[in-house]
């Protein structure tokens, strides 16, 4: 169970950050499929489906509400080491997801479902962020509507490898002004202040009923896709995967590079794909 959450912590730390998949974290930790089937499968495998996703969903929880704020910090004050090192998480699962067409004959269909999730991901990065600043939220019904259609298609999008949740919703304006009411709640947790707390769990409820509609939604497709075309659909993750690096790199800021960075961002590079390759064995 302890590894299961802290794999939910890393899927959950990858949703917050733009150019990082949700999705790609969870084929990192080596369960993407295991997970999309107990979602699919929620009422029919009841025990066994909540024993699996239960701890996953508690880390994911635990890493978006604890370690957004000091995530933040590592951004602005070592983002080229924070950048590599989940660059590495990333390609630390790249192995794991290779062996499932590893001897495989390789089809023109699978070349091209490559290229275009490859195109898919560096396109939306090349898109650049929408929502600079962000905006206050208040509550409101509208507000409230909004949100929940906002949680739907940024949840569709973290359940798909290689696309990133938190720029789809830089891309609709909403990223800043959701992660400042994350940390809002968690600041009013600290100091007990009840209004505060309130204001902000009103808003992220309906934002959270979106998302697990979302999940169960894209999930579902995703295991149809899986069973009928599984070839052309792990060829078109490794086209993600590869892509998500190059994601990163062109959302985020690069130029304070020098030796020193580049020497323990090498090093952070290295522990993110070593914490891949053992959170993702099984």
């Amino acid at each position: 169970m302890i590894k299961n959450i802290l794999k939910g912590m890393v899927i959950g730390i990858a949703n917050i950050i733009p150019g990082v998949s949700g999705g790609t974290m969870m084929v990192a930790m080596g369960i993407y499929d295991k997970l999309i089937h107990c979602i699919t499968h929620l009422f029919s495998e009841f025990k066994k489906s909540v024993k699996f996703v239960l701890p996953i969903g508690i880390g994911m929880v635990l890493g978006i509400v604890l370690l957004s704020q000091l995530i933040g910090l590592m951004f602005e004050h070592f983002p080229i080491q924070t950048n590599l090192l989940f660059i590495g998480l990333i390609l630390g699962g790249l192995p794991a997801i290779y062996s499932k067409v590893k001897g495989q004959t390789i089809r023109p269909g699978h070349i091209a479902a490559f290229l275009v999730f490859f195109c898919l991901v560096v396109g939306m990065a090349a898109v650049g962020e929408v929502d600079k600043a962000g905006s206050a939220l208040t509550f409101s019904v509208l507000n409230c509507l909004i949100l929940f259609l906002v949680g739907v298609i940024a949840a569709a999008t973290m359940v798909i490898p290689g696309v990133s949740g938190s720029m789809v919703l830089m891309l609709l304006g909403y990223y800043n002004s959701i992660i400042d009411t994350i940390n809002q709640v968690v600041d009013s947790l600290i100091s007990f202040d009840i209004n505060g707390i309130v204001q902000g769990v009103l808003l992220l409820i309906p934002f959270g009923i979106g998302v697990v509609i979302g999940i169960f939604a894209i999930a579902k497709l995703v295991e149809i896709i899986f069973k009928k075309f599984p070839q052309y659909a792990y060829w078109a993750i490794i086209g993600l995967i590869v892509a998500s690096p190059f994601a990163i790199v062109m959302v985020n800021d690069f130029s304070g590079i020098n030796v020193v960075s580049v020497l323990t961002g090498i090093v952070a590079l290295v522990v993110g794909v070593m914490i891949a390759l053992k959170l993702g064995k099984e």
